[in-house]
């Protein structure tokens, strides 16, 4: 499951852009948790902490928790926006989660096993098509990874979804193909040789 964090709020009472400009003067981030069919709410975090938080990377695929003046709301992030020079968070829109609740999640990629691969070790290098996938997840139990075993992966060969073992109560949003993921690609020295071998069997058989 992903791991969780924790951001003080308080109830910002003005909204609109005036509202929210005040909000970063006085060191705050504005941000918004809305979603479960209740009203939407407009508070305030701390830039510091909440800076910190998204940086530490996963801040899209991993639930948190908002304490509102003691009222502590169960949320995922879907949203921000960083200053374009002090890469500060500027904005913030949250949903608000119940706990069996399904998400719609980009949950990424991570590869294992690349030293024992065959391919790899004959110079392969691999080619990432997908470096996230788009899943719908339990809220309870996001996976921090789909994890691609590179073990006996060859020269040439695709990583495709159906070879992936998903976290129970996860699939990917693409149903209809068995989509790829990764492809182990021959480094181009061993192309230009399989190239010139074509070239001189063709010769030969002239």
């Amino acid at each position: 499951m992903a791991n969780s964090y924790e951001l003080k709020a308080t109830v910002r009472e003005r909204v609109g852009k005036g509202a929210a400009r005040a909000s970063r003067r006085a060191g705050l981030v504005p941000a918004v948790i809305y979603g479960d069919k209740k009203a939407a709410v407009s508070i305030d975090l701390p830039v510091k902490e909440t800076t910190m938080t998204l940086h530490k990377g996963g801040f899209l695929s991993h639930t948190g928790t908002v304490d509102l003046d003691g009222d502590k709301i169960s949320v995922i992030a879907k949203d921000f926006q960083l200053h374009p020079v002090k890469d500060t968070v500027m904005h913030i829109d949250f949903l608000r989660i119940s706990a069996d609740a399904t998400l719609t999640v980009d949950i990424p990629v991570k590869f294992i096993n690349e030293e024992t691969s065959p391919g790899l070790k004959r110079g392969g290098v691999v080619n990432v098509v997908r470096h996230t996938v788009e899943m719908t997840v339990p809220a309870n139990a996001i996976p921090e990874a789909l994890i691609i075993d590179l073990g006996e992966a060859n020269l040439g060969s695709s990583q495709h979804i159906s070879a992936v073992e998903l976290p129970k109560g996860c699939a990917p949003t693409i149903t209809d193909r068995d989509f790829t993921i990764s492809t182990i690609a021959a480094p181009a020295g061993l192309k230009e040789a399989d190239a010139d071998a074509e070239g001189e069997g063709e010769a030969s058989a002239e």
